[in-house]
């Protein structure tokens, strides 16, 4: 059993090292990005990466407390899903309104990988390997339709 502290620590760790890992990749537009923090400057869409015992997970969340503006956001993106799946080369999961660790509805766009653990630096590479061309990727899709989504600003 792991300790909180040691949790945050290995967690933590990861992030950075997957920081630096990510530091020298330009974003789709040739400018620096912090990936581990990707800003898609659209309140209420977020671009997440997850790394936990037993899943790494990437995907895009949407967060908007209008439930009705929640969904027409999820549309939007809907209206894109060729588009996103060619670029990612894969399909991913689509749930509308379904529900975060504290009970908010949200939507998600998202990609899981199991059987990794954050906790063993031996599934690093794995986990690292899976995030790094699908944020890459996200951020080439985001890039192409993010004027889509400003009047949502």
């Amino acid at each position: 059993m792991y300790k909180r502290a040691e949790i945050t620590k290995t967690k933590q760790d990861f992030w950075t090292a997957f920081g630096q890992y990510m530091k020298p990749v330009p974003s789709a537009e040739g400018g620096r990005v912090n990936w581990q923090n990707y800003k898609t400057h659209v309140p209420q869409v977020f671009f997440r990466m997850k790394a936990e015992r037993g899943f790494a997970a990437i995907g895009i969340e949407i967060n908007f407390k209008d439930l009705d503006l929640q969904e027409l956001v999820f549309e939007q993106f809907e209206t894109f899903k060729k588009m996103l799946h060619g670029i990612l080369e894969e399909e991913w999961d689509w749930q509308l309104h379904t529900y975060d660790n504290y009970g908010k509805t949200t939507s998600k766009i998202e990609k899981k990988l199991d059987g990794v653990n954050v906790m063993n630096q031996d599934d690093w590479p794995a986990i690292i390997s899976f995030l790094k061309p699908r944020i890459i990727a996200l951020d080439e899709f985001w890039s192409n339709v993010k004027p889509a989504f400003e009047d949502f600003l």
